[in-house]
């Protein structure tokens, strides 16, 4: 090789050298520039998550007390209709009429039997459901365990 090919080559090698070294001196500033910008980012992010945790938690236990409401505004009102709508648990594959799934309430007069009292009790497929669309399911005596 001819002594202007070496120089060529050695004036290559810098150029490639002076490209690297400003590539690293640049990702070096930026990243010293960006960090203080993302770190505060990373740290809204993770104040978001927990607000939104708790947001979520928030919102069960409104809703979760809304039906409660729900539930007592029905039985205020059933009460001075003399029925009072009680909430029971069934099993999420039960069938108390052919073809409906059962309902969690029940409609019972009067509103508050005693102990021994005569009842009369309809199967509600939801606690506000009219009336017109309560099922019998007939009459008993009041027992409490």
């Amino acid at each position: 090789m001819s002594a202007s090919g070496w120089k060529g080559a050695a004036m290559l090698l810098v150029v490639l050298l002076l490209l690297a070294t400003g590539t690293g001196l640049g990702a070096w500033l930026a990243a010293g520039h960006y960090r203080p910008q993302l770190d505060a980012a990373n740290d809204a992010h993770g104040q978001c998550l927990a607000a939104r945790g708790c947001l979520e938690e928030l919102a069960k236990e409104q809703g979760a007390k809304l039906a409660e409401l729900a539930i007592q505004a029905e039985q205020r009102q059933t009460k001075s209709c003399q029925y009072g709508v009680w909430d029971f648990h069934v099993a999420a594959n039960s069938e108390m009429f052919k073809g409906l799934q059962a309902g969690r309430h029940a409609a019972l007069s009067p509103a508050e039997p005693k102990e021994g009292q005569e009842v009369e009790m309809f199967a509600l497929l939801t606690a506000g459901a009219p009336q017109e669309e309560w099922h019998p399911i007939g009459r008993g005596i009041a027992k409490y365990e």
